[in-house]
């Protein structure tokens, strides 16, 4: 297992599904987890409870938040090692239907916070003289889908931002990689499953035929993914993107 005993860690869009998981994967490996999600609720503060963390709630899209998070969660621990950037917004709809100023949110959540965030870190981490920079993206990023074009737009942008990021941090030890999960047995599933109008356990089965695995992935599984990307020992792996989807991708990112 890696050690990532006296890391701090934030972990952004933590208070369910991935992100939860992604914390109590960190935690699990010695760090220090900071968990954030837009607001402080009963999860976020029992996740933190649970882990021995802190909660570090604020809305990613917006840049003197994130500044703030950043700084709060460095002066509350000393340090800021690794941000993983998982905090996602999603709606679906055809294109011309989509509301623009929903669309926008979509790609200001996703792209936009992720670009704050890695603003706001990065302070710290050159402080550091290293650190890593994990950001969940999406199989949708690398292929698009249908009725989702901001989401998959924004997760595409973040591809590229990680290959640009992981070209100018490395000289500096500070790692920038991706992991794009395929579908997922999260929440978020939810709103796939209304747009479509079906039930979630249809949802499941539906998106599971696609895959060469036969099942759609566990949130512990892409979590699995973030903790090897976030050891320090690693320095290699540098601005990849790796798919975690069960075979319904292969290469392609």
């Amino acid at each position: 297992m890696t050690s990532l005993a006296g890391r701090v860690a934030l972990v952004t869009g933590a208070a369910q599904g991935m992100g939860a998981a992604h914390a109590r994967r960190l935690a699990s490996a010695g760090a220090t987890v900071a968990v954030n999600d837009i607001r402080a609720g009963d999860a976020l503060h029992a996740l933190a409870q649970e882990i021995g963390g802190l909660t570090a709630p604020g809305d990613v899209s917006d840049p003197a938040v994130c500044r703030q998070i950043a700084d709060d969660v460095a002066a509350a621990t000393g340090r800021l090692d690794i941000l993983v950037a998982n905090h996602a917004y999603m709606t679906m709809a055809p294109l011309l239907d989509h509301d623009e100023g929903d669309w926008w949110r979509v790609v200001d959540t996703n792209l936009g916070g992720t670009f704050h965030l890695v603003q706001a870190v990065l302070p710290h981490m050159r402080r550091l003289g290293a650190g890593r920079i994990v950001v969940i993206a999406s199989e949708w990023g690398v292929i698009g889908w249908p009725e989702a074009t901001a989401y998959a737009a924004a997760k595409s942008g973040l591809i590229s931002l990680v290959k640009s990021l992981g070209r100018e941090l490395a000289p500096e030890h500070i790692i920038v990689n991706a992991v794009a999960p395929g579908v997922t047995d999260t929440p978020q599933l939810q709103v796939d499953a209304d747009a479509a109008g079906v039930d979630l356990a249809t949802i499941h089965a539906q998106y599971a035929e696609a895959i060469p695995m036969g099942r759609i992935g566990s949130a512990d599984e892409i979590a699995a993914t973030v903790e090897f990307l976030a050891d320090f020992e690693l320095e290699a792996v540098v601005g990849q993107v790796i798919s975690s989807n069960g075979g319904s991708t292969r290469a392609r990112a």
